[in-house]
């Protein structure tokens, strides 16, 4: 009986360990999606961050918001009816240096539909940084599908769409081995956090 209660009790003393874990875990995923102001030369974009289906690439997002990083870059490859992509270099067209790569999180089912916001990344899946690319019409073909890692969503325009669809139209050109540069840079002066009041 002893041995009996003893393996009972182990069992039991891990679920209440795990309890506190649990209820960080839960608390975390209740937060509220925030979100964020992109101000920039060419009007304001205001986006919704999905942190319940993309936490660990929002809490980056919001890390490089919060250090200032994107203040000062540019978006750099611009295609119509297709996305603009920006926040990783400066309006001379320096790369400047982020923190360490994160897991690509894809597999959320948030499609690239119109108005999204996704991350920029190389051909390793987990190669993701700094950058991001706002949709400017619906590209499925980079979801995530079984065999073919997608580009994660973690966001979506609220207002300024219009904004997005004026960047898209800007004339570009090639800068050393980056093509679909603005030929005037399009800057992006600070992303920061809407407060909810």
């Amino acid at each position: 009986m002893k041995r009996l209660l003893h393996h009972l009790a182990l069992p039991l003393l891990a679920a209440v360990l795990a309890l506190p874990a649990a209820a960080a875990a839960a608390a975390e995923s209740s937060l509220p999606n925030p979100q964020v102001v992109i101000e920039t030369t060419q009007g304001n974009i205001t986006v919704r961050l999905f942190r319940d289906k993309a936490p660990a690439t929002v809490e980056n997002f919001l890390q490089y918001v919060e250090d200032g990083f994107y203040d000062g870059t540019i978006f750099h490859r611009v295609i119509p009816n297709f996305m603009i992509q920006g926040g990783g270099f400066t309006p001379d067209m320096t790369e400047k240096p982020t923190r360490e790569p994160i897991p690509n999180e894809s597999r959320n089912r948030l499609h690239n539909v119109r108005g999204t916001l996704a991350m920029a990344r190389t051909s390793d899946p987990d190669s993701a940084t700094a950058q991001f690319f706002i949709n400017q019409r619906t590209n499925l073909r980079l979801d995530w599908m079984p065999g073919q890692p997608g580009y994660t969503v973690f966001g979506e325009v609220t207002d300024g769409m219009n904004v997005v669809d004026f960047i898209a139209t800007a004339p570009v050109q090639q800068v050393g081995g980056h093509a679909d540069v603005p030929v005037e840079p399009i800057i992006i002066k600070t992303i920061r956090r809407k407060s909810l009041l």
